[in-house]
């Protein structure tokens, strides 16, 4: 797929912005862009037209970005449309609910050619098959247990997961759970998230280690930590790599084939 294939739904409630944000789509080659300055217009536009990718801002006079993507998420005939969220806001809290949601990127307000050519690639490869050829496994056979407290987040990562090729994904809302499901199956990795109730990434990764029959796992961890104390903390628990979120495919897909070929 190329980038003049996509069609896109620009949110953006300043008619000035949306011009500036459709000039440089344009300039990466896009050109079927629809325009929308609210939620409930766009929320009636994708319905009506689903669309490759819908890029938003954060605020409207009828609500937020995350309203959109939370209607259009509950809406299982669009549900799995790419989100991207274009804004000046750098406040963690109100960014969290956002990586935890599965969108595909957060541009910065203003954001560089650079920023969006990154936003779409990663749509164009979400939209792709594109499957790891491992040496050491058929990749259809490798089982994943999939840990994540956001049905949402689960939703994303299980996508890029079967895009590429990995289609036995086992999932648990909670390390609590990942661990009822070690005692009885057997997996050949672990995608978690660190932050969870009760049992988090962390707890999970030292039960794997020092307590689980499966203590070699290879354990993906996917974090929207920022803070490099934790980050520290946590790969010396013996984690075997550590994935940002957003989960961009391609990023994805070098850790898995060291993981999955070493």
């Amino acid at each position: 797929m190329n980038p003049n294939e996509l069609s896109l739904l620009v949110v953006e409630p300043s008619d000035l912005q949306r011009k500036i944000i459709i000039k440089q789509l344009k300039q990466q080659g896009i050109t079927h862009v629809s325009e929308a300055k609210s939620i409930a217009e766009a929320y009636a536009s994708v319905e009506t037209h689903p669309r490759d990718l819908i890029t938003s801002a954060m605020y409207f006079d009828d609500g937020t970005a995350i309203d959109l993507l939370k209607k259009v998420r509950n809406n299982p005939a669009i549900s799995d449309t790419p989100f991207m969220l274009v804004t000046s806001e750098h406040r963690r809290e109100l960014l969290e609910e956002f990586k935890q949601s599965g969108v595909i990127a957060l541009l910065p307000k203003p954001f560089t050619p650079d920023h969006l050519a990154t936003a779409i690639n990663t749509t164009i490869d979400l939209l792709s098959t594109d499957e790891l050829e491992l040496e050491y496994f058929d990749v259809h056979e490798v089982r994943v247990l999939l840990v994540d407290d956001s049905r949402l987040a689960r939703n994303h990562i299980k996508r890029v997961l079967n895009n590429l090729g990995l289609l036995k994904v086992t999932e648990a809302v909670d390390g609590s759970e990942a661990i009822t499901l070690l005692k009885d199956n057997m997996y050949d990795l672990v995608v978690t998230d660190y932050n969870m109730p009760e049992v988090d990434g962390k707890e999970l990764t030292k039960y794997i280690r020092n307590e689980s029959e499966q203590s070699h796992l290879p354990i993906l961890m996917v974090t929207s930590e920022s803070n490099d104390t934790h980050l520290a903390n946590i790969l010396t628990e013996g984690v075997t790599a550590m994935c940002d979120k957003p989960f961009e495919p391609q990023n994805v897909k070098k850790i898995l084939y060291k993981i999955l070929e070493d």
